[in-house]
């Protein structure tokens, strides 16, 4: 019992511990919060940075060195921070080499590279009167739980996290965009929002979501001419690097053919691609799409830290909420005005009267500090209402404080001065305190008038269709077919029985003697059997044309259809499995014309006919098809020109020779015919086969459309 008691409390210890741990993660590290949209490590860098902060650019090293005192997990961790806050040039300002967004080159040294908070970070994100301070982690500092910021760092600066069990992934957004956003709603107007790069590059938001769903972005590419095209953008999370590398990849595995690749990216993307011979620009930028990094698919996922708890949720309910914030901020900031304002109004008042009324010479023959204070009291009393709050304690020990050279050099004018400007500015707060969001909205457009000019947007946003691969992908596999052997692949290189080009996205229909067919993917190399009547490439609604036999009744059939559905791997029929059944002929395309040649009988007159396809009904692979004659068939000549009447009778027309036929077709259709007609036949089967493998050569499934 003991054991378990032991074991139970060691499970409470670990879940306790596991629990604490993730909600540091989440709360700490990874996830940021709504109110500033900031993790810890950049809010204690910013922070750092304006404690430091006298107009000049620090040194990296020396901010790294500050921020370790509120941050407790290394310098590596708050240079690399700091490093991505200061490349995305919006709350701190660079001086050095602090690497290159488009290279992915790394920043140089903390000790070589400097920085400072840049005027918006300094205008927007701090109040001392609206933060909230909290110990540092050793108690000798004080860090602000959340910045009181004033634009919508969430969407502006986006945030990349991956915590326990959940992670974040927030697009960033334009300056101008956010803010225009935010005086609509505050205007009552629906927002619609959409990312913006620093990398630039074309956007599909078909599918998002409001700050999740599905992005994808591509990057720009122009043709230069025919043979040259150049990259000036590039997508987001990726690098000039990263996309040279997917190309060289996709040239290597023979899905592109490139002559060469330049980088001369510095300020500007400028990836110049130049193509190999026979190859031209518009065929090549789909294939870049569909093969490299050209374009990317982008899963945003909104996750932030709302009320201590982490929450997914959407752009528009961000916005909304910083917009809340942003006018309860300023209202709070105006009021904290206002009370100064009208706190300096009381002193200069007081100050005017003891001054003009001379209350300073009742005191002259007092004795103590309680008759002086109540003299002065009394003094000011008569005058309470020029005042706007009762005299305090504090207002009479300050009055005693003047010193005798000022009195002396009272400037009455001036005095009068200073309090009608006071009144103006008081009266001016109390106008903005009656309308908020009118007050608002005139502060947004002071940000925009100030900084807008500097985030222009520089992602395009578009609609494109996704490239399909196949479609693009050359056909740089052949694959090749041994009778023999009965292996099939593009690793099938001699002696071929047959052969044809394909991509390695294509799919390959195989079609049986015997009539099975099936569907598989392009092999390297596999055993699919001796007895291959017809294979080629799968492409969208092809035609097949067919004769079979049929071996109960020793009678052909016609059918047509159309390319059919089909699993991969799976075998089909296209007429029931006997013996004695087997296809005859099979041609793909319409416009196929052929003769029959029957079996003659005694009784027949004519032993042959012309059948056109075109004539007969399409229908499904499985079906059974019609009768072609009650007679046997003897022969199938395929007619490659379409002959009158009169010119068939009189010119001789073109042996059986479908290109996508084994090898030994012309035999099988001697077959067809009664033992005692086979060696009238010798002669004409051996010509037709020769023919034949001539013909082998040029198979290709789309020959004959």
């Amino acid at each position: 019992m003991n054991d378990i008691a032991d074991l139970g409390k060691l499970h409470k210890l670990f879940d306790e511990n596991f629990i604490e741990y993730t909600s540091y993660v989440i709360k700490e590290r990874a996830i940021p919060d709504i109110n500033d949209g900031l993790k810890p490590v950049q809010r204690r860098i910013l922070q750092t940075l304006y404690n430091m902060d006298d107009g000049r650019f620090q040194k990296v090293a020396n901010v790294v060195g500050e921020a370790m005192k509120l941050h407790p997990h290394g310098d590596a961790s708050i240079f690399g921070a700091l490093v991505n806050l200061a490349n995305k040039d919006i709350l701190i300002e660079r001086q050095g080499n602090f690497g290159n967004i488009y290279t992915g080159d790394q920043a140089s040294a903390a000790r070589y590279i400097e920085c400072r908070l840049s005027s918006l970070a300094k205008e927007t994100l701090f109040n001392r009167d609206l933060t909230e301070y909290q110990p540092s982690y050793d108690g000798r500092m004080q860090e602000p739980v959340t910045l009181p910021a004033k634009i919508p760092l969430l969407l502006l600066l986006g945030a990349e996290g991956i915590a326990v069990g959940m992670a974040t992934k927030i697009m960033p957004h334009n300056f101008c965009e956010l803010l225009r956003a935010q005086k609509k709603i505050l205007k009552g107007k629906s927002v619609e929002l959409y990312p913006d790069f620093q990398q630039g590059g074309l956007l599909d938001v078909s599918g998002y979501n409001s700050g999740n769903g599905r992005l994808k972005c591509r990057a720009k590419i122009v043709e230069k001419n025919e043979k040259t095209i150049v990259i000036e953008e590039i997508p987001y999370s990726t690098t000039t690097t990263t996309i040279i590398d997917s190309i060289e990849k996709a040239d290597k595995s023979g899905k592109i053919k490139i002559q060469s690749i330049s980088d001369y990216t510095a300020e500007k993307v400028e990836i110049e691609i130049k193509l190999a011979r026979g190859i031209y620009a518009k065929d090549t930028i789909k294939a870049l799409y569909a093969f490299t990094d050209c374009e990317v698919p982008i899963s945003p996922n909104l996750t932030v830290i709302k009320d201590n708890q982490p929450v997914n949720i959407s752009v528009e309910e961000v916005l909304q909420y910083n917009t809340e914030k942003l006018v309860q901020d300023l209202e709070r900031e105006l009021r904290i005005e206002l009370g100064r304002l009208q706190d300096k109004l009381h002193a200069r008042t007081l100050e005017q009267i003891f001054i003009e009324e001379r209350i300073y010479k009742r005191i002259e023959e007092c004795k103590t500090y309680k008759s002086i204070t109540e003299t002065v009291k009394k003094g000011l009393g008569v005058f309470d209402d020029r005042l706007i709050k009762p005299v305090s304690m504090e207002d009479i020990e300050r009055l005693l404080e003047i010193r005798i050279k000022r009195i002396s050099r009272f400037d009455l004018d001036r005095q009068h001065k200073e309090i009608k400007e006071i009144k103006r500015s008081i009266k001016d707060v109390e106008k903005k305190l009656k309308d908020t969001v009118a007050f608002t909205i005139s502060y947004l457009d002071g940000l925009l008038k100030k900084y807008g000019r500097y985030y222009p947007r520089k992602t395009t946003i578009d609609t494109f269709t996704e490239v399909k691969a196949r479609k693009v992908a050359l056909s740089n596999l052949t694959v090749g077919y041994h009778r023999e052997t009965g292996l099939m692949g593009y690793h099938v290189k001699s002696d071929c029985d047959m052969s044809f080009s394909c991509s390695e996205y294509d799919k390959i229909l195989l079609i049986y003697k015997d009539g099975r067919y099936k569907a598989i993917k392009v092999p390297d190399k596999i055993f699919v059997d001796h007895d291959i009547y017809w294979a080629g490439i799968i492409q969208g609604e092809t035609i097949f044309n067919v004769l079979y036999r049929e071996g109960s009744r020793s009678q052909t059939y016609i059918k047509r259809f159309m390319t059919p559905k089909f699993i991969l791997d799976k075998d089909y029929r296209l007429f029931p499995a006997h013996k004695k059944s087997w296809i005859q002929f099979l041609q793909t395309g319409e416009g196929v014309r052929v003769r029959i040649d029957f079996i003659p009988t005694k009784r027949s007159k004519i032993n042959s006919e012309r059948l056109e396809f075109d004539e007969y009904l399409i229908k499904g692979a499985g079906a059974i098809g019609k009768r072609l004659s009650p007679r046997t068939v003897r022969r199938i000549s395929e007619l490659t020109v379409k002959l009158s009447d009169q010119q068939e009778e009189s010119e001789e027309v073109t042996e059986d020779l479908n290109p996508a036929e084994n090898i030994s077709q012309t035999s099988q259709a001697v077959e067809a015919a009664p033992q005692e007609e086979r060696s009238n036949s010798k002669e004409q089967s051996a010509s037709a086969e020769k023919r034949t493998k001539s013909q082998l050569a040029l198979f290709d499934v789309k020959k004959k459309e």
